[in-house]
């Protein structure tokens, strides 16, 4: 496994005493690996302009970054002609493509959905939260075969929330079937799990480069050409255009098109890191130390009295490595305060950019918030996540629910 910086990190806690920080908050922002670290690091001495300089340094930058155009494309199995643009995170790269849908789009979203894949649309049909997979299916199904013109469906890969797997080969078909284009949030899955956009027949793909270990400000909207060359440019100015008179020509190329001035070079070099190191690890070794954990995790959770997990398809369900929570008797942010000051455990509460998901999943329970605000705890894990941070959570718990 590669190493993540910071695994060595030691918080105060109550008493002054100095503890290990255990780290159980990847689903939010995720550690910086040290493959990737070492990448920005290189590329810093030689680091200059992009595309506009005949220098050595410019000319060498500008090849680093569009290897890391490259190196994303392959990543997640894009198709040769996919177009690969960088942005500031999931939340820019899914505004970007509702700027450019054409007119008249009709997007067809989950009330699941995090906040980012919920917002941007102009026009928007909203679901309720599926029962079971199939229900999901067959939700979008009737509720594509209502629309007319363009229409867009929008889904997560994984949830923020509960960890769960989406069925989106699936709901690709279904979308396809109605001359429906799809949109996959995989914020929250390419850190746990491999993507091949061609083989789910998948048109657009969004994520993050912060939760990929790769904390530098990038991250990048993958997909079909067509839409993001016909679109408005994402932001207009230098790089954008071919030429500027009397008439303004902008790029037909969606790429430069979409990534007007200087674009964030030291990002994208960061996520092509984390791609190469998360590739030549294996997924194999991820997935099992992955599942070996969360599974420890949950079991420890189930096991105290008062600790309630968030599902919204059953315990069995597939799932990468997240777990939200409450616990009787304690508000969300006491107990992420508690598990801070006393354990040295960061963990994420609150509603996680994801209002109507969480409400419908605590429905009457309210997370022990006074004012009937929906909050849970979550607890997230990734490459540096050890058997000891899950069993200090685990034990922490135990011991709040027994003061």
């Amino acid at each position: 496994m590669p190493t993540v910086l910071g695994a060595d990190l030691e918080v105060p806690v109550k008493g002054g005493r100095l503890v290990g920080y255990a780290n159980l908050d990847y689903a939010a922002s995720a550690p910086c690996l040290e493959p990737v670290s070492a990448a920005v690091t290189a590329a810093l001495p030689a680091y200059s302009s992009v595309h506009r300089g005949a220098g050595y340094a410019s000319q060498l930058t500008t090849a680093r970054y569009e290897q890391a155009r490259h190196t994303v494309r392959a990543f997640v199995g894009a198709r040769p002609d996919d177009a690969v643009i960088f942005t500031r995170n999931t939340t820019d790269a899914t505004n970007l493509l509702a700027s450019c849908l054409p007119a008249g789009t009709t997007t067809v979203v989950f009330d699941t959905e995090h906040h980012a894949s919920l917002l941007p649309w102009k026009n928007s049909v909203r679901l309720a939260p599926p029962a079971f997979p199939g229900e999901a299916v067959r939700a979008a199904d009737e509720a594509l075969a209502g629309i007319d013109g363009p229409k867009l469906l929008v889904v997560t890969a994984a949830s923020n929330v509960t960890g769960e797997l989406w069925p989106i080969a699936a709901l690709a078909h279904i979308a396809h079937r109605h001359g429906a284009r799809i949109l996959v949030d995989a914020a929250q899955l390419v850190p746990h799990r491999p993507l091949n956009l061609t083989a789910l027949d998948l048109d657009y793909v969004a994520f993050s480069g912060h939760k990929l270990y790769a904390p530098f400000g990038a991250g990048v909207l993958v997909g079909r050409r067509d839409w993001l060359a016909d679109g408005e440019p994402y932001l207009k100015g230098g790089g954008a255009v071919r030429s500027v008179g009397d008439d303004i020509e902008w790029h037909d190329d969606p790429e430069p098109r979409h990534e007007a001035g200087t674009p964030n070079v030291l990002g994208a070099i960061a996520l092509a890191a984390a791609c190469d190191a998360l590739t030549a690890t294996g997924w194999t070794a991820l997935v099992r130390e992955e599942e070996r954990l969360i599974a420890r995790l949950r079991s420890g959770l189930a096991s105290i009295e008062g600790v309630r997990e968030l599902s919204l398809w059953g315990d069995d369900h597939p799932r990468v490595g997240i777990v939200s929570f409450t616990v009787d008797g304690y508000s969300a942010r006491e107990v992420a305060e508690v598990l801070s000051g006393e354990y040295g455990i960061g963990v994420r509460d609150g509603k996680f950019c994801a209002h109507p998901f969480v409400r419908h999943l605590l429905g009457e329970h309210d997370g022990g918030c006074e004012d009937g605000t929906a909050s849970a705890v979550r607890a997230s894990i990734g490459i540096g996540t050890t058997e000891e941070h899950v069993d200090r959570l685990v034990d922490a718990l135990r011991e709040l629910v027994t003061r």
